[in-house]
């Protein structure tokens, strides 16, 4: 099969198109024919080592996709040939930069016909990855004030949406070029990051859901109310120390599962979420995607189209 690999750590033109082997579904195992694959900012940082140095290479990158299941290994009894499915890899193992992969059974789910393959990739790990956060780990309550730092990219634009149909009033952050985009995502109040200090027009929250990390993410504990708790995704595997004892610092948990996927495909279904924009990309233009993910300003979600 072609596949979008590394042959060793480093920069965007470390990667690679050409033949790796193809999967074979094991035991409760499926594999599916690629459609579509999403672009995350977790991938070019295990491009550039970030993650450990036990890569076992040539290495195919990607941990999210939507497509068609093509072989079903012993014990699967749920899913079937030809069954239209997305998913998000498990902890650990990635590879959906190619045209086909084999997964766990468990952990993927029917893609429901109103959302097309590329819309099944562009939400999937964003999707599981906001739910997480936002409804299990802060676990948001209509009527509460949460401030999502970082609105445009595709897990704080999810969030949003998410957030404004649990009820919740919602502040976030962006470039003033982003702002009509929020607005129709639901957002109640848009801060420009790059002319507007957050911490003295922000005060109060129950909540806080930071995606960027680095200073702007500390900075995040003093506009909590006592009481108030933040969960953080871009600060590491461990959340930052809090330096209140009134507010709470939490690290999601992103595990992997049907549950989570089938939510997204409701929230989805019943108009809640919309699927983000999308830059589409062959599965050949891996260097160029990555340029662009690494630029940190991307509004929505790159996207591999892997077969039309």
């Amino acid at each position: 099969m072609k596949a979008s690999f590394i042959q060793r750590h480093g920069g965007p033109e470390v990667l690679e198109f050409g033949d790796v082997p193809d999967p074979v579904a094991k035991a409760a195992e499926v594999v599916v024919d690629i459609h579509a694959a999403s672009v995350n900012g977790a991938d070019w940082k295990v491009r550039e080592g970030g993650y450990g140095s036990d890569t076992q290479f040539p290495y195919v990158l990607g941990r999210d996709f939507s497509g068609v299941i093509s072989a079903v290994g012993e014990g699967v009894t749920d899913l079937n040939i030809g069954d239209e499915v997305f998913g998000v890899c498990a902890a650990g193992q990635e590879g959906a930069y190619a045209e086909k992969i084999a997964i766990a059974a468990s952990i993927v789910t029917k893609r429901p016909a109103s959302m097309t393959h590329v819309q099944a990739a562009a939400l999937a790990l964003g999707g599981l990855t906001a739910l997480v956060s936002v409804e299990d780990t802060l676990k948001l309550q209509p009527g509460e004030t949460i401030f999502i730092q970082g609105g445009a990219g595709g897990v704080a634009s999810f969030a949003i949406q998410l957030a404004k149909d649990i009820g919740a009033k919602v502040i976030t952050t962006a470039s003033a070029a982003n702002h009509a985009f929020l607005r129709k995502l639901g957002a109640d109040e848009i801060i420009d990051y790059r002319s507007q200090d957050f911490t003295r027009l922000v005060k109060n929250c129950d909540a806080v859901f930071d995606t960027v990390g680095g200073d702007p993410a500390l900075a995040t504990f003093g506009i909590l109310k006592p009481g108030g708790r933040a969960a953080f995704i871009a600060s590491g595997a461990k959340a930052p120390t809090s330096p209140r004892a009134d507010v709470q610092s939490l690290r999601p948990q992103v595990g992997r599962d049907r549950a989570h996927l089938d939510r997204i495909s409701a929230l989805f279904a019943k108009g809640a979420i919309a699927s983000p924009e999308v830059q589409l990309f062959a599965l050949s233009d891996a260097q160029a995607a990555h340029r662009i993910s690494e630029g940190r300003h991307l509004r929505g979600k790159l996207v591999f189209q892997v077969r039309p």
